[in-house]
């Protein structure tokens, strides 16, 4: 029996841009919980949405039908250290995943910059670190366990249901209910982390060689500089450089975030004072070099709240980008005072991923929470669309399925699974509907 409660129907995101409230909330315990609770929908006509951390910043996770929770799915952990495969629960935070390989000498191969999402939430929107020789995280799944919207089971692998696997790693949850992920690791490992100060302009100029020389590579340009903050990420055999614990709380906790966050609220009630503020923090930042492990290195304490819109762009677009986006951020009628960050990824073969067969720059623009921002990522997104730029499935956009179709090869063979397996249209909502059609 599937516990239901008419209590906590209300639900907001972690930015709190998204809202809605539920008829009822679902918090299944297994896989066949999740089937029983979608024959019942279908039987009745009702929606059900799977949710997550609440860390998107669309509506993908927004109900006003049944709210599926599956952070009580106690599906069995199986580690198989050989062969370094790890089976989990979906409604499992990344974070707590980290933490299991760690136990058992095992990491995912990359990470975004957070840890607070499920694992299917992060999957199911395409959620990536930086590697220009690696793909979204869901490239690392092996298999995974569907309830379909007809109530199904499907064990899906590249051999097994080989089209529901291609496109269910990044489903949207518009598909059916991931309840089950095996993911492929690797040996535990230890991460060089190098951040600097530069120069816009030379880290164009040394673009390649920094791609080609280094494991992870990011930058965050400073609106109204020319400034950046260059991180690279790089394997090494030893531990020996670890950030004292001081250093730490000062630049990733207290500097990162509390004192961020004052700046934000400065910046949020002094516009005018938003360049200033940006040319300080661009000048403040110093270079630094430490070892860690991986996990620890790639993620990092968020607490200062924003908004944000993503976009996937053809590798060779990054340039160009970038300078229409300088010009749009100059010529805003108010002031933005979060800087933009850049990753790369290579190539995949996932039908909705952001990165389908190509290699991929992203460039992700925030704006501090109470600050407007639609006209922003409205101009942004203009230029990204017209550079073939696909938008993060959870990162605010305004695309909709028609002007989707032409930039990912496989989106009609997608909407026409999506057809197959939720033929009553269980798992929809406006955010779907709008994306997918």
């Amino acid at each position: 029996m599937v516990r239901t409660t008419s209590v906590d129907t209300a639900w907001s995101n972690w930015a709190g841009n998204q809202r809605s409230v539920a008829e009822t909330v679902l918090r299944p315990h297994d896989t066949t919980e999740v089937a029983s609770a979608v024959r019942a929908a279908v039987e009745t006509g009702a929606r059900i949405r799977p949710v997550g951390s609440g860390h998107s910043f669309t509506g993908i996770a927004a109900t006003d039908g049944r709210r599926m929770e599956l952070t009580d799915l106690a599906e069995p952990v199986r580690v198989d250290r050989e062969r370094r495969l790890v089976t989990v629960p979906a409604g499992m935070t990344l974070r707590a995943l980290n933490e299991l390989l760690a136990g058992h000498g095992l990491a995912l191969p990359n990470l975004g910059d957070i840890d607070a999402q499920t694992i299917s939430g992060a999957l199911a929107t395409g959620t990536h670190g930086t590697g220009a020789r690696l793909g979204c995280l869901a490239t690392a799944v092996e298999a995974l366990t569907l309830v379909t919207g007809t109530g199904e089971v499907l064990r899906c692998t590249a051999d097994e249901h080989p089209d529901v696997f291609a496109a269910a790693r990044v489903g949207l949850g518009a598909l059916g209910v991931v309840t089950e992920l095996t993911l492929r690791c690797v040996d535990a490992f230890t991460l060089l982390a190098h951040e600097r100060p530069a120069k816009l302009a030379d880290v164009l100029a040394d673009l390649p060689t920094l791609l080609e020389g280094h494991d992870h590579v990011e930058f965050y340009w400073f609106p109204y500089t020319d400034r950046v903050q260059v991180k690279t990420n790089d394997r090494v055999a030893d531990d020996d450089r670890p950030l004292a614990p001081w250093r730490g709380w000062l630049d990733d906790d207290f500097l990162a975030n509390t004192v961020f966050e004052r700046a934000c609220r400065l910046g949020r009630a002094s516009p005018r004072l938003v360049p200033t503020i940006a040319a300080v923090s661009a000048r403040a930042l110093t270079e630094r070099r430490y070892t860690g492990r991986s996990d620890r290195i790639f993620c990092t304490p968020r607490r200062v709240r924003f908004v944000e819109m993503e976009y996937g762009l053809p590798r060779a677009a990054l340039g160009e980008a970038l300078t229409a986006l300088r010009r749009i951020v100059d010529g805003l009628p108010f002031k933005v005072l979060f800087p933009v960050e850049v990753r790369f990824t290579a190539p995949d073969d996932i039908w909705l991923s952001h990165g389908y067969g190509r290699e991929s720059v992203y460039l992700a623009v925030h704006q501090y929470v109470g600050m407007p921002y639609e006209p922003y990522f409205r101009a942004f997104e203009a230029v990204a669309e017209g550079l073939g730029g696909r938008p993060h499935w959870g990162k605010l956009h305004y695309r909709d399925a028609a002007s989707l179709a032409p930039v990912y090869p496989r989106f009609h063979d997608f909407q026409t699974l999506r057809t197959r397996l939720d033929p009553h249209r269980v798992f929809t909502n406006p955010y779907l509907t709008r994306v997918l059609g």
